[in-house]
């Protein structure tokens, strides 16, 4: 990993209005170039606004879209990595909750969400993949929202490569303090998988009357928060990521027991159950 300054948007995203949202976008990313951001992260679904009901007719195909064309425009002419939330379409009439990668060679990406909320499930499809993504200073992951509360994924991400995580949120004002329910869990991920972690929410109305907490915050792979904004408007996040702790951890450059890659320590061969033990089961049992 090089050194990386990475951007982050806690954005206001208005429910179908998607040329605004996009205009908003557009603002964030010159905004992140002027500032030397090689990579910017904006919200769960910003591009759409979120809904917990069906977005099928809001969806965006990939290949066809001129919101998509203009995102990839973006990406190459500004020389900075998009990651961008959407509902993406698909054959069925429930679409993927996309983060779209726009490089800036100007090819475009993808990562669908492949742990759906119980809300989610009744008109969103999964994901099946767990994707990593390289730019060129460094090699990202993407974890959208409730998929980080599952700790395998962030270790397959660590273990094929990844050196930051980029966890795009769209969570309401409702489940409450935001900066508190991520301290309880994305410090362990970032620690015990020696990975930069940084997330990013929705902030305000959407125009229907929902309300999300917004918040971004940046955290070291020695689990250490380096930057932070909560302060419950619009704004953008600027983390210059130091790439020595990362590359000296990663290298095994140093036998200190401080900076033990942990996951070289695991033994795969006693934890079958992770994979085969049914959840119902193990409790009436």
């Amino acid at each position: 990993m090089q050194d990386t300054t990475i951007a982050l948007v806690q954005m206001q995203s208005r429910l179908g209005q998607i040329q605004e949202n996009l205009n908003k976008i557009e603002h964030y990313v010159q905004a992140a170039s002027s500032k030397n951001a090689d990579i910017i992260c904006f919200p769960e679904m910003c591009l759409q606004g979120y809904s917990r009901q069906p977005l099928t007719n809001l969806a965006i195909d990939l290949e066809k879209s001129a919101f998509i064309h203009k995102v990839k425009q973006m990406a190459k002419e500004k020389k900075i990595t998009i990651i961008l939330g959407m509902a993406e379409k698909n054959d069925s009439d429930k679409p993927f909750i996309t983060q779209l990668v726009a490089n800036t060679d100007g090819s475009i990406l993808k990562y669908r969400k492949t742990h759906l909320g119980r809300s989610e499930q009744p008109h969103y499809s999964m994901g099946n993949e767990i994707s990593i993504f390289n730019t060129p200073k460094a090699s990202l992951g993407i974890q959208i929202c409730f998929d980080m509360h599952f700790p395998e994924m962030t270790t397959i991400l660590s273990l094929r490569g990844a050196e930051i995580i980029f966890t795009p949120h769209a969570s309401p004002t409702m489940v409450g303090d935001r900066k508190d329910i991520w301290l309880k869990y994305l410090v362990a991920r970032a620690y015990d998988n020696c990975v930069f972690v940084a997330a990013c929410n929705l902030v305000g109305d959407d125009g229907t009357g929902h309300s999300y907490c917004g918040g971004a915050m940046v955290i070291d792979p020695k689990g250490k928060v380096i930057a932070e904004d909560f302060n419950g408007a619009e704004s953008m996040l600027i983390a210059k990521l130091d790439s020595t702790k990362i590359n000296l951890i990663r290298n095994q450059d140093s036998m200190s027991m401080a900076n033990s890659f942990y996951l070289n320590g695991r033994r795969p061969e006693l934890y079958g159950e992770l994979v085969k033990t049914n959840v119902t089961n193990l409790f009436l049992e």
